[in-house]
């Protein structure tokens, strides 16, 4: 494919009407990119440049450091994407911190979705070693929130 002016001011229009800066093609063994310019609005097509075939060229083994993880407890993760909540309300005392016991079935913090609130329970039983996540803080699904050993 040979990119001809017509499809480059395709890309061009596409770039400003859909506020996008850049837009990068490869086809075979050519390849463009179409930036605008956040300062002036103008755009600039880069010329179109042949790719070189990758080399194959042997890598020097890096050496990887490795990290001891010390085991810290069954994880307690979040069931869904939403804001995490260690208290019931804000003047309320914390469901619960660490170097408390839990049992399992216990609801051990809340997470927020969609203004529903879902309360965390505890799978095992046992004592909260770390909290990982702050008051209010964004969660994401399978993250971990707390530990429990």
């Amino acid at each position: 494919m040979k990119f001809d002016t017509d499809y480059i001011e395709k890309l061009a229009e596409i770039i400003a009407q859909n506020g996008l800066t850049e837009v990068s093609l490869e086809d075979g063994n050519q390849a463009i990119t179409i930036r605008k310019e956040l300062y002036t609005g103008a755009i600039q097509v880069a010329a179109p440049q042949p790719i070189a075939a990758p080399q194959s060229t042997p890598q020097a083994a890096v050496p990887v450091a490795t990290k001891t993880e010390v085991k810290k407890g069954q994880p307690v993760t979040s069931p869904m994407v939403g804001t995490f909540y260690k208290a019931p309300s804000p003047d309320a005392k914390p469901f619960v911190e660490i170097g408390q016991t839990v049992s399992k079935g216990d609801v051990v913090c809340i997470v927020e979705a969609m203004k529903l609130m879902n309360e965390i329970e505890s799978e095992v039983s046992g004592k909260v070693v770390e909290i990982c996540v702050e008051d209010g803080q964004p969660v994401e699904f399978g993250q971990v929130l707390m530990y429990i050993e």
